[in-house]
C-alpha cells in the first residue's frame, strides 16, 4: 500500500475566545477629596534647658593647666599628734628648739634628694634603699606622713620587693617605680615644708604671749 492510498485524518481547529477583565466598578474608586487624613500632628519637642555650670570650689586652688587641686587638710600633711609632741619640747613660745629640729630636717631632706638623684643615675638600688630608710625615719620624727610613706616604698623597692602587691621585683621594675616615687616625694616634701615655714612665721608674728 502506498502512502497515497492512505487517508489523512483532518483536524478541526477550535477557536478560543479570549476573556477580557471587566473594568472596575465605580464603587471601587476612591475619590481623593473624600479620603480621610489619618495622620496626627505631633507636638513639637520642648526646648532643652542647658544646666548651669558648677561654680569653682572656693576651697580649691587652680593649677596652670586648669585642673582643680583641692587644698589638703593639715592632718593629711602633718600628723598633728606627733608634731605637738615636738612642740612640747620647746621651753617657751619662741619655739626655738623645735624650729632648729625642723630646719635641720630641711637640710637633711635636700641633701637626701640630691643623693637619690645620683644613686638613680648610677642605678644603685642598695643606696636608694638606704636613703629611703634614712629620710623615712627623720620624716616620721616630725609627723610628715606622706614623705614617710613614700620613702618607705623607696626603701622596699630598693630591696626588690613590692609589699603592697606581695611580689618580688627585677632591677628594671624597681628602678621604674623608684623614679616615679622620687618625683612624687619631692612634691610631698615641698607641701610639708611650706606648711611648716608658714606655721613658724605665724608664731613669730604673734610674738611671745604675756
Amino acid at each position: 500500500m502506498s502512502l497515497g492510498d492512505k487517508s489523512v485524518p483532518t483536524t478541526t481547529s477550535t477557536s478560543t475566545e479570549t476573556l477580557k477583565p471587566e473594568p472596575p466598578s465605580s464603587s471601587a474608586k476612591t475619590s481623593v477629596a473624600d479620603a480621610k487624613d489619618t495622620t496626627k500632628e505631633k507636638a513639637p519637642p520642648s526646648p532643652t534647658t542647658a544646666k548651669p555650670s558648677s561654680p569653682p570650689n572656693p576651697s580649691s586652688s587652680t593649677r596652670p593647666n586648669g585642673q582643680v587641686e583641692p587644698e589638703a587638710s593639715t592632718d593629711e600633711i602633718i600628723n598633728m599628734d606627733i608634731f605637738n609632741q615636738i612642740l612640747e619640747l620647746d621651753d617657751d613660745d619662741t619655739h626655738d628648739f623645735s624650729r632648729e629640729m625642723v630646719e635641720e630636717y630641711y637640710t637633711q631632706a635636700a641633701q637626701t634628694f640630691d643623693d637619690m638623684d645620683a644613686a638613680l643615675t648610677e642605678k644603685d638600688l642598695v643606696k636608694l634603699s638606704d636613703l629611703g630608710h634614712f629620710l623615712k625615719g627623720s620624716s616620721a620624727t616630725l609627723g610628715i606622713t606622706h614623705v614617710q610613706s613614700s620613702c618607705e616604698k623607696i626603701q622596699r623597692y630598693g630591696q626588690l620587693r613590692d609589699e603592697e602587691k606581695g611580689i618580688d621585683l627585677n632591677d628594671k621594675q624597681a628602678l621604674d617605680l623608684i623614679t616615679q616615687l622620687i618625683a612624687q616625694v619631692k612634691v610631698e616634701y615641698s607641701v610639708a615644708e611650706k606648711w611648716m615655714k608658714n606655721w613658724y612665721k605665724e608664731q613669730s608674728d604673734k610674738g611671745p604671749s604675756e
